[in-house]
C-alpha cells in the first residue's frame, strides 16, 4: 500500500513538471517569436508606410508602403469569413438538428460530415492553392479577388464549422427538449434556441477563422495575385500581408528586407488583436448562454 502511494505520487510529480515545462515552451515560443517580430519590425514601421501603397521603385527600397497588402488581406480574410459563414452555420444547426436523435446520439450521416470536415481541415492550405489554381484554370478565370476569397472560405469553413459545431454539442439537452415538448418545430429550435446559444462560440469561431484566414499566404499565392494597387473589383488581383512579407524578404536590398519585418509585426498586431477580441466577445456574450 505504502509503495502504491508512493509511485501515484511520483507520477503526480512527473506530470506536474511536464506540465510546467510545456508551459515554459509555449510562453517562451511565443515571447521570442514577438521580440523577434518587434525588435526588427519596429524600426522600419512609419505612418507612410501604413498609409500609402508602394511608389516607383518600392522594392529597391524607396518611397511607398504596405496600405494594398492590408487592405488586400482585409478584403481576402474578411470575404473568406463571411462567406464560410454562410455556408458553415447551417451546416453546424443541421448535424445538431436534423443529422442527431432526440437523445443527442450522432448518425451515421452526421459523424460522416464531421469525419469530412476534420479531413478538410488537416489538408495543407497550399493544396486548397494548388486545387483553387486548377479550377481557375479549368474555367479560364484570371488571379483575382473572387479567386482568393473562395479559396480562403473553403480553408476556413471546416475551421469555423467544427468550431460552432462542438460549442453547440456543449449545451444543456434539455433547453432543446423543452422547446420540442413546447411544439417547436426542429427549424424553429435551431433558429432561435440554439442560435442564441451559439452567440458566444459563433463570435469565437469567426475570429478565429479571420485570424486563419488573413495570416495564410499559400492558399491565395496562385489565386489572388498580387498587385500594388488597391482592389477596386472582384475580379481585380489582390496584395496580401503574408505574400508582401515574402515577397521582400526574397530581394537583396537591406532596406526592403526590413520592411518585410514590419509588414510581419503589422500582420501578428492584426492577429493578436483578433485573438484577444475572440476571447473578449466570448466572455461577455457568454453570459447570455445558458449553461
Amino acid at each position: 500500500m505504502h509503495k502504491r502511494f508512493r509511485w501515484r505520487h511520483i507520477e503526480e510529480l512527473v506530470i506536474k513538471i511536464m506540465m510546467i515545462l510545456s508551459t515554459i515552451l509555449i510562453a517562451g515560443s511565443l515571447a521570442a517569436i514577438l521580440l523577434t517580430v518587434i525588435m526588427k519590425g519596429l524600426p522600419g514601421l512609419n505612418l507612410a508606410m501604413i498609409t500609402q501603397i508602394p511608389k516607383g521603385g518600392y522594392y529597391l527600397g524607396k518611397e511607398g508602403g504596405i496600405l494594398n497588402a492590408i487592405i488586400g488581406s482585409i478584403y481576402l480574410a474578411g470575404g473568406g469569413t463571411l462567406l464560410a459563414l454562410l455556408i458553415g452555420l447551417p451546416i453546424a444547426l443541421g448535424l445538431n438538428s436534423y443529422a442527431s436523435d432526440f437523445q443527442g446520439h450522432d448518425t451515421r450521416w452526421s459523424i460522416l460530415v464531421r469525419l469530412a470536415l476534420d479531413v478538410m481541415w488537416g489538408i495543407p492550405s497550399i493544396v486548397y492553392g494548388a486545387f483553387g489554381f486548377t479550377l481557375m484554370l479549368f474555367i479560364g478565370m484570371r488571379a483575382s479577388l473572387l479567386a482568393g476569397i473562395i479559396v480562403l472560405a473553403a480553408l476556413e469553413l471546416p475551421i469555423l464549422t467544427r468550431a460552432m459545431d462542438e460549442f453547440i454539442r456543449m449545451m444543456p439537452l434539455e433547453l432543446e427538449d423543452a422547446a420540442l415538448s413546447l411544439g417547436a418545430t426542429r427549424l424553429e429550435v435551431a433558429s432561435t434556441v440554439i442560435f442564441r446559444q451559439l452567440l458566444p462560440g459563433l463570435a469565437t469561431a469567426v475570429l478565429l477563422a479571420f485570424g486563419r484566414g488573413i495570416g495564410d499566404a499559400a492558399s491565395v499565392l496562385f489565386t489572388a495575385g498580387y498587385t500594388d494597387r488597391i482592389p477596386t473589383s472582384l475580379l481585380d488581383p489582390a496584395a496580401s500581408l503574408p505574400l508582401a512579407v515574402f515577397f521582400q524578404l526574397g530581394t537583396p536590398y537591406p532596406e526592403v528586407q526590413a520592411r518585410a519585418y514590419s509588414a510581419a509585426l503589422v500582420l501578428t498586431a492584426i492577429v493578436f488583436f483578433t485573438s484577444l477580441s475572440s476571447r473578449w466577445l466570448s466572455r461577455r456574450l457568454g453570459r447570455f448562454a445558458v449553461k
